[in-house]
């Protein structure tokens, strides 16, 4: 049960909360960073070694984390001398990873049950399974319908329903094997080779709480509601703090 957690972005869409502390470091309530639920949460699921990919302010994020044993896990460590995208970081550390394993944000604050994702993943042979929500967008405007000139058909503010990625993935080893390191590369560039090859990603769907921490309104909104959340986020009994 091997989770690989993506935290060396800059968070350049989070400033100024991440000019001094890099985003999966900064505080959910009184008593937490992003981080500690989402390790407390990985641990309660059953999942013993992580490897962090870091990057941007590392030395306080090895610092948080050290060899995870407060999470009662096993945690190493991945450095990006330059930004390797979301995939890039993996490929020098294929060695390391066992044949199927999760990857995340370290941004995300979610109800998703990882486990489950893995060994849906693991059920299915898919080379990639992404987790998804549901999102609604409004439009504001009379769509039209147009063909040779003409409108051939209208809907007023339609409502467009979409499944997004979640940020959290299950993956096969195997899939990037061929991959150089030190390569930038993309979930989204590898979902597209994917679809190429003629190897569909599987969906693993889900429409519990989700919410991906990149804005400053999504942090305040986190922090607004989190007394409420709280209880749905974290394991009924906090690990050794």
């Amino acid at each position: 049960m091997h989770v690989v957690i993506l935290a060396g972005g800059k968070g350049v869409r989070l400033r100024p909360y991440t000019s001094a502390l890099p985003k999966p470091l900064v505080p959910i309530g009184e008593e937490y960073a992003i981080l500690d639920i989402i390790l407390q949460q990985l641990t309660a699921q059953g999942f013993t070694a992580a490897t962090l990919a870091v990057g941007h302010l590392s030395p306080l994020i090895r610092a948080f984390v050290g060899d995870g044993s407060r999470w009662g896990m096993e945690v190493d460590y991945t450095e990006e001398v330059k930004p390797l995208s979301t995939i890039g970081p993996l490929f020098p550390i294929r060695d390391r990873l066992p044949e199927q394993f999760l990857v995340m944000n370290g941004d995300v604050l979610t109800t998703l049950n990882y486990a489950d994702l893995l060994n849906r993943h693991i059920q299915t042979g898919a080379p990639l399974t992404v987790a998804t929500s549901p999102r609604v967008v409004k439009i504001d405007f009379g769509v039209l319908e147009t063909q040779g000139g003409q409108i051939v058909g209208f809907r007023e503010k339609p409502l467009l329903s979409y499944l997004v990625s979640m940020g959290v993935y299950a993956l096969s080893r195997s899939t990037i094997e061929h991959y150089p390191e030190g390569m930038p590369f993309g979930f989204d560039e590898l979902v597209l080779e994917l679809l190429a090859r003629g190897t569909p990603p599987g969906v693993y769907e889900f429409e519990g709480y989700w919410l991906d921490i990149g804005r400053p309104d999504d942090y305040d909104e986190a922090n607004a509601r989190f007394d409420e959340i709280r209880p749905l986020l974290l394991p009924a009994r906090d690990p050794v703090r």
